[in-house]
């Protein structure tokens, strides 16, 4: 039994070897039909790797020629498959260019959108693929806007977006927390006119309130005043906003010492 295990291993492995060194002869072989066909079995098979190099193999010397555009969609496929998302994408964009009146187009450039898409990281790392991947999706929406495609380009756009407005969110509060209150203040303030509709909204507003105050006070005399006037206009607004809001007696506190401080203001004239 074990002779017979033995002599089971040993067949595999003359197969295996066989078949890596039949795949090298093609790779390097000049029969790009046989390679092509191979290619085509790969990719079918799910052997995507081997398909990927015989179809980067292949690709200039079909350009122009029958077979190009199914080598260059099946390419960009097969590295979608194996998830390198960065020249997935590429080459799906390479494709919408190449053949540009494919009925592939419509699909390619979705994909290439899709890939950074992927390649969008976590929200509080650089988000350069995530502005790609909007610009994208927005560009697809806007030359195909009948496609089945949309509810799911709509879908990754809030994600992508919802990345943003935390990044930019605690961008903001980053300045709050290290009490930079002048650079909070105008971080909040452009987040809030960025993103009206967020989420983080209150917390946002309130934390711009705390930096105004803190900005005022802390501000030279000839400025201090005109700054705490800002500070009544900003709890006013927050306070009409969110007139139940969790932070509501923090604000009222805010507002309090601000009045105090511009009557002693006053009475230091």
């Amino acid at each position: 039994m074990k002779m017979a295990k033995n002599t089971l291993t040993i067949f595999a492995a003359c197969l295996l070897l066989a078949s890596c060194n039949g795949y090298n002869h093609l790779l390097n072989s000049n029969d790009f039909d046989a390679k092509y066909t191979a290619a085509m079995k790969y990719y079918n098979e799910g052997s995507y790797s081997r398909a990927i190099q015989l179809f980067e193999n292949l690709t200039m010397y079909y350009r122009g020629k029958e077979n190009a555009e199914n080598i260059s969609w099946y390419y960009a496929q097969a590295l979608f498959k194996e998830k390198d998302y960065f020249t997935a994408g590429y080459q799906f964009k390479r494709f919408s260019k190449q053949f540009p009146y494919s009925e592939k187009v419509e699909e390619a450039l979705f994909l290439s959108a899709f890939c950074k898409y992927k390649d969008s990281p976590d929200y509080f790392l650089d988000q350069k693929y995530t502005k790609d991947a909007i610009e994208e999706f927005e560009m697809f929406a806007e030359r195909f806007p009948r496609s089945t495609r949309i509810p799911e380009v709509n879908q990754c756009l809030d994600e992508l977006r919802e990345k943003l407005t935390k990044k930019d969110y605690e961008i903001a509060y980053g300045y709050y927390f290290i009490e930079e209150y002048h650079a909070a203040y105008e971080s909040f303030k452009n987040f809030l006119s960025l993103y009206p509709e967020a989420s983080m909204r209150e917390d946002a507003m309130f934390y711009m309130l705390e930096s105004s105050y803190k900005y005022a006070i802390n501000s030279r005399e000839d400025k201090m005043y005109e700054r705490l006037q800002q500070v009544i206009n900003d709890f006013d607004k927050f306070s009409s906003s969110f007139s139940d809001s969790k932070y509501l007696a923090k604000a009222q506190d805010i507002y309090t010492k601000t009045r105090a401080a511009m009557a002693r203001h006053n009475e230091s004239k």
